[in-house]
């Protein structure tokens, strides 16, 4: 059996349009797999048993779950496909674990565990995080080796279910299982296109670092019609700390945060990266952030500080006092161009130079996680950009990094893969919040995006440890 590209790409369509695609995410939507709720640890096992196995086994694939290491954190499904030792194998990953569902803030009519179409538009919770885009993941590999009778590589799918948690566990499985899960490329789907009516391949993640600035002052507060102007006032110390962090435009001014530059090949792409917020985004402010940078390489390239509280006293309830302390709880989202490991010590040193040693950096047993970034001259790019060309008669926008974060440091730090993350969602999805949904268009799209990705992978030559 040879079969042919457009043979493939028609089986695909054929199943969308005949509503069995459909038909096969809704019942993976009705399974709540809510890992915020320890209660749902049940329908996390049952999701990968039940149905993901039971999908991908008639594929010739062996299924194999996966206990996780970690309390309360959920299991991993691991399906593995091996034609031929000689060929490349490709790492496929995705999360079965949605959000809560919080039905009693979705719209009338809509229910988060049953998928309904209105338009353009199905909706459920984990249709665009991330159901959809792994049921896509693995209907294309379906079509793919009904057409030809083969895949023409080696394919491992790694399904986990605790990424909405933070993905405990998720480092630790992939460290300790590297044979199992060794590969010459991760090519998974998660997140949103930057623009709906554009495909695009980001290539990694920007990093996060949380950390608490706190000034304890003294036990109580002080009457502030007898003490006020005497007394230091910690929220106005910490204000004034803040201020000397970042100007009024949000421009960094700590030494060592930002990068010294950005590189050639990053400032190429980002070129062709136009960020389309939506309709219904507010408006942004081209003065805010470092000055001379594009709004693409402020939210890809650069490093960005932001406050995510700031609290002294009661707010809900003041008091006539001078206050003993104050607290903000501050973020850096940054990429793969600076060395995290400084920021404390930056920070520490700037603030204690600018007069404000009273100032305490607290950091968060959760707040970091690091950046990474594939080389966009990596020849699994442009394989990649160049197939998605040729079925979709578009080029994609290939973006350096996502601005939020995605594992791609785990996979590529433990098992030393490129990662290309090519997403079928969109910013405006409702991900995260009630009337989760995601587009007839792009779901489409998607399934003739990865079914013709995959052919193309099985007739490649010489990609094999590229």
């Amino acid at each position: 059996m040879v079969g042919t590209r457009d043979g493939a790409i028609a089986r695909i369509e054929t199943e969308y349009d005949s509503g069995d695609f459909i038909a096969m995410l809704a019942d993976r939507i009705a399974i709540p797999t809510e890992s915020q709720e320890p209660e749902r640890m049940p329908d996390l096992y049952r999701y990968l048993s039940d149905n993901i196995g039971p999908y991908l086994k008639p594929l010739g694939y062996d299924c194999e779950i996966f206990d996780n290491v970690v309390e309360n954190g959920g299991p991993f499904l691991v399906a593995s496909r091996v034609e031929d030792p000689s060929l490349p194998t490709l790492l496929a990953y995705g999360h079965g674990d949605v959000v809560r569902g919080i039905p009693e803030q979705w719209r009338e009519g809509l229910d988060p565990w049953i998928l309904k179409q209105e338009g353009d538009r199905y909706y459920g919770r984990g249709t665009a995080d991330n159901k959809v885009q792994h049921t896509i993941v693995m209907a294309a590999l379906a079509a793919v080796l009904a057409e030809r009778g083969s895949h023409g590589f080696n394919t491992k799918v790694l399904l986990e279910t605790s990424e909405e948690i933070g993905s405990p566990g998720l480092e630790e499985f992939c460290s300790s299982h590297k044979d199992l899960l060794a590969a010459d490329v991760l090519m998974a789907s998660d997140g949103p296109r930057m623009n709906p009516a554009r495909p695009d391949i980001k290539l990694g993640n920007r990093g996060m670092l949380a950390f608490d600035l706190e000034i304890d002052l003294r036990v109580g507060s002080r009457h502030s019609g007898h003490w006020g102007g005497v007394l230091e006032d910690p929220g106005v110390t910490l204000a004034h700390a803040l201020a000397c962090i970042v100007t009024k435009k949000g421009q960094i001014l700590v030494p060592g945060w930002a990068p010294d530059e950005i590189p050639p090949s990053i400032r190429t792409a980002l070129k062709d990266c136009q960020v389309d917020p939506g309709n219904d985004f507010p408006e942004i402010d081209p003065e805010w952030g470092e000055p001379g940078l594009s709004r693409e390489e402020k939210m890809f390239a650069w490093t960005s500080f932001i406050i995510l509280a700031f609290i002294t006293g009661r707010p809900e309830n003041p008091v006539n006092g001078v206050q003993p302390d104050a607290r903000a709880r501050c973020q850096l989202r940054f990429s793969a161009d600076v060395d995290p490991t400084n920021f404390v010590p930056a920070l520490r040193k700037h603030l204690d130079e600018q007069g404000f040693p009273q100032v305490k950096i607290k950091e968060l047993p959760d707040g970091f996680f690091p950046a990474s970034r594939t080389d966009p001259e990596n020849p699994w790019v442009p394989f990649a950009a160049e197939s998605i060309t040729k079925t979709q008669g578009q080029r994609p926008i290939v973006v350096p990094n996502s601005a939020g974060g995605l594992p791609s440091d785990i996979f590529a730090r433990n098992l030393g893969v490129p990662t290309l993350w090519i997403p079928h969602s969109y910013t405006g999805s409702c991900q995260h919040g009630p009337n989760e949904h995601i587009l007839h268009h792009i779901t489409r799209e998607g399934l003739r995006i990865m079914t013709g990705l995959y052919w193309d992978l099985g007739e490649a030559e010489g990609m094999k440890a590229a």
